[in-house]
């Protein structure tokens, strides 16, 4: 399927190809300046040096101290990195997600989590209504058609449905939506409360391993088997299934519609 044209509706009060130019440079400078920051974070705080088990591991006491050190800032630093390396949709959403268990424990990790995700979903989702609709789609294109006929049926439950469930990659959640007509507020709200169970799950997965390694132990054979760790990889391991049962469900469902 071809990617799907994306056309911005017209706002009221603005004509012109001046105000056009101001619209779509207003916005790449609005992008230009998230690159900006991701960029600016990374290199200030080191972050791409930490972006490994491996790098966590050995540095926890450090990573640890400069949470505490930077005090409330670690958090809101925490959850601007997340937000901006999802809307630019880096593949580090699992790896944080985990960091932030790591760093801040389950409760507080899981809702930073939640936010970052959040926010940068919403922001890719808003980018896409926008001038950078058009190089978007073509990402996105090729799997519209079989989003659509969710969306059309019940977009706030299908919504949920796809971020309980990881039926799709979350960048192309992320976009479909916006070039599907879903309403914002669904968008949002479908965003925050379904990845509520994985971004806890992954925290505390991330606060096992802390404890693992704050015992002096590795993230490996007998150390992995403690209820800290293995409960939340149990739940990691019912996510994974959900799909599969989906699946099973859906066939015999299928089967009798289409008998006379």
């Amino acid at each position: 399927m071809a990617p799907i044209p994306f056309e911005r509706p017209a706002r009221a009060g603005r004509s012109g190809p001046a105000s056009v130019l101001n619209s779509v440079t207003g916005r790449l400078l609005l992008v230009a300046l998230g690159v900006s920051a991701v960029a600016l974070t990374l290199k200030l705080t080191d972050a791409l040096d930490y972006l490994s088990f491996a790098a966590l591991a050995e540095n926890r006491v450090w990573l640890v101290d400069r949470v505490g050190a930077l005090g409330w800032a670690a958090p809101l630093l925490f959850v601007l990195v997340y937000a901006l390396s999802t809307a630019f949709s880096m593949p580090t959403g699992l790896l944080l997600s985990t960091v932030g268990g790591f760093l801040f424990g389950t409760l507080w990790g899981g809702l930073l989590n939640v936010i970052g995700a959040t926010l940068g979903a919403t922001m890719i989702f808003l980018a896409a209504r926008t001038v950078l609709g058009n190089l978007l789609s073509a990402r996105a294109g090729p799997f519209l058609q079989k989003l659509e006929a969710g969306f059309r049926e019940n977009e706030v439950s299908y919504m949920l449905v796809l971020r309980l469930v990881p039926l799709f990659p979350f960048w192309l959640v992320n976009l479909a939506p916006a070039f599907l007509g879903v309403r914002t507020s669904t968008f949002v709200g479908g965003t925050f409360l379904g990845i509520i169970p994985g971004a806890f799950v992954f925290a505390s997965v991330g606060t096992g391993l802390g404890a693992v390694l704050a015992t002096g132990g590795t993230p490996d054979g007998s150390a992995l088997l403690q209820p800290h760790v293995i409960i939340p990889i149990a739940g990691l391991a019912l996510l994974a299934m959900i799909p599969v049962v989906l699946k099973r469900v859906r066939r015999p469902a299928a089967h009798l519609e289409k008998l006379p």
